[in-house]
């Protein structure tokens, strides 16, 4: 059996090093390792363990006699979250940058669990706190049986010190921190370095063998679990959210207001042939003269769900005064957040779709009505 370390590292690639000796310590051998950071956490894993013979995790090995050849870690295992233009993320700073590093998560343990001759380790003992749930969340959707779930301890003093990255044969003095901040000297002999698994509940065997081709995102694996059919959809003006087998999106007021918009004129649509079915009709899409002719129904919309300032004192920009570009603004984030909750369905019956047809365009939603459920 090939053991795989899949661990998130941000600027203290020490817990690399730790989680090393951890397993060690417990008498798990390591394989191979795979690394998920950002381009600033990379710098710290070139310079501090693919920094040549002196670096710490070269001297990790060196100290606990492992055979260098007996590890693939090399520069090609270093995976940097990417913008889509192919720009490293230095760091992640918003929900655009945790969407990145959800998708490098899926991708990666998707790719290492395909072996059934190998285990994954994930760890998420390094990071911001958002890398290590995105990475658990991963491991939850394709972790097997084999596969484990671990963080790793430090004692306090030890803790991220620069000067630490594992406890070596031969204990050494170093300075470290007291617990009022205070520089003192430790011997690293006094370090306890603990390996904890984490319970966790894959849902890999429930997945069907379409979900198995390729990486998929969550909210898609987590929605194809629920049985029962088709299920309504619910938008909701009051609670300004989407509703849909359990889950729920939220989306903000001028944002609702245009999809609630939308929605109603789904509803409301009566066929030009009594017998017509919603698949594949877009007789309820309606054209950008029409949106802004019916500008006032979407304000009165958003008058009622975004809050009880007086229409004077509302923004005369944005949703109170549409124009073309800001109403493409407003779809493309209602539709990001929609995609983001529901996954492929999302993509294929809720997001706010365009039809072509020569040079006219039409905005609508491809669901069908009878499963369109408005709440005022």
């Amino acid at each position: 059996m090939k053991n795989i370390l899949l661990a998130v590292v941000g600027l203290s690639p020490q817990v690399v090093t730790e989680t090393l000796y951890a397993l060690h310590q417990q008498q798990k051998e390591v394989h191979a390792i795979h690394i998920i950071t950002t381009r600033d956490g990379k710098e710290q894993v070139y310079a501090n363990l693919l920094g040549g013979e002196n670096s710490a995790y070269q001297k990790y090995l060196r100290d606990y006699e492992i055979d260098p050849a007996s590890i693939e870690f090399t520069h090609h295992n270093v995976h940097v979250i990417h913008d889509s233009v192919g720009n490293e993320i230095p760091d992640i700073i918003d929900g655009e940058d945790n969407e990145l590093l959800l998708r490098l998560c899926m991708d990666k343990a998707f790719h290492l669990t395909k072996d059934p001759e190998s285990a994954v380790f994930f760890s998420v003992a390094g990071g911001r706190k958002t890398m290590s749930s995105c990475l658990a969340l991963a491991a939850q959707m394709y972790g097997r049986p084999q596969d484990r779930l671990y963080h790793v301890l430090v004692s306090p003093q030890f803790e991220s010190n620069r000067d630490f990255y594992f406890p070596p044969k031969e204990s050494a003095l170093i300075e470290v921190r007291d617990k009022d901040n205070l520089p003192i000297h430790m011997e690293t002999g006094r370090a306890q370095v603990s390996l904890i698994p984490l319970p966790f509940i894959s849902v890999r065997d429930r997945l069907t063998p379409a979900h198995l081709i390729e990486p998929a995102d969550p909210a898609t694996l987590m929605l194809s679990l629920v049985k029962g059919g088709q299920q309504p959809v619910t938008v909701s003006l009051a609670d300004k959210k989407i509703k849909y087998k359990g889950r729920e999106c939220d989306l903000r007021p001028a944002h609702m207001a245009l999809y609630f918009f939308l929605a109603s004129q789904k509803k409301e649509c009566r066929p030009e042939k009594k017998d017509a079915s919603c698949k594949n009709c877009t007789d309820c899409f309606v054209e950008w003269d029409d949106i802004e002719e019916k500008h006032p129904e979407i304000t009165n919309v958003y008058q009622k769900i975004a809050g009880t300032r007086p229409v004077g004192e509302m923004s005369k920009d944005g949703i109170m005064s549409i124009s073309y570009e800001n109403f493409n603004g407003y779809k493309s984030k209602a539709n990001k957040q929609l995609i983001s909750s529901f996954g492929e369905f999302a993509k294929k019956f809720l997001v706010i779709a365009s039809d072509r047809s020569g040079d006219n365009i039409r905005y609508g939603i491809h669901l069908d009505k009878e499963l369109l459920r408005l709440e005022y």
